[in-house]
C-alpha cells in the first residue's frame, strides 16, 4: 500500500448574504429535497457521485447506520435532477449553535462541467441558511461550512469560492492510497 499527501481545506460562510449564486443552468434542471429518510437511495448518491473520487467511508456503514444518520433532526438532502435523472446532491447537516456543514455535495461524472454543480451549490447553500424554518428547535443558521479536498474534482475549490466561501483551515495529512470504488471497471474515461 502506497500513502499520499492529502490537502484539506475548510471553508466557510458566516452570513447568507456571503453567499454569490450562480446562474441556473439551461435545460430541466431541478433540485428537490429528498423528504423521506432511504438509506438505499442515499447510499447510491453517495457511491455514484463519490465513485471516481475515492469517497469510501461511508461504504462500511449497514442499512440501521444510514439510516439513524438521515433521521437525525436538521439532516436534509437535496437532489439536483437533469430531465428526470439523478445528476448530483448536497446534504447538509445542522449541527450546535447555528453550525450547518454541507457535509456531502457533488455530481455523477457524466453531468460535471455542464453549470449543475454551482446551482446546486447555491441552491443547497441558501438552504443551509434557511434550514432551521424545516425544523422546530433547531437553531438559526448563522455559519455554513465544508470542507473539499486535493482527491476532490479539479474545480471543486473554485466552485466553493465563486459561490462566496473563504477558506479558514488548511490541514495535509499522509494517508493510505484506496482504489476508486467506481460502479465498474471502466466507467470513467481516463
Amino acid at each position: 500500500m502506497t500513502n499520499i499527501a492529502v490537502t484539506t481545506w475548510s471553508l466557510e460562510q458566516t452570513a447568507p448574504t456571503d453567499l454569490l449564486p450562480a446562474a441556473a443552468p439551461e435545460g430541466d434542471v431541478r433540485v428537490v429535497r429528498s423528504e423521506v429518510p432511504s438509506p438505499e437511495f442515499s447510499r447510491f448518491l453517495y457511491t455514484s457521485v463519490g465513485a471516481d473520487i475515492r469517497w469510501t467511508d461511508r461504504l462500511v456503514w449497514s442499512h440501521p447506520r444510514w439510516r439513524e444518520h438521515l433521521e437525525r433532526p436538521g439532516v436534509e438532502t437535496w437532489v439536483a435532477y437533469e430531465s428526470g435523472t439523478p445528476a448530483g446532491y448536497v446534504e447538509l447537516v445542522a449541527g450546535d449553535g447555528g453550525v450547518v456543514e454541507i457535509e456531502y455535495f457533488g455530481l455523477i461524472h457524466a453531468f460535471r462541467g455542464r453549470g449543475i454543480g454551482g446551482h446546486l451549490l447555491s441552491y443547497g447553500t441558501a438552504r443551509a441558511w434557511d434550514l432551521a424554518e424545516r425544523w422546530p428547535g433547531v437553531a438559526g443558521t448563522k455559519r455554513v461550512w465544508l470542507h473539499t479536498c486535493s482527491k476532490d474534482g479539479e474545480f471543486a475549490m473554485d466552485n466553493y469560492q465563486r459561490r462566496g466561501f473563504r477558506l479558514f483551515d488548511t490541514k495535509v495529512e499522509e494517508e493510505t492510497e484506496v482504489a476508486t470504488p467506481g460502479p465498474w471497471p471502466g466507467a470513467f474515461p481516463s
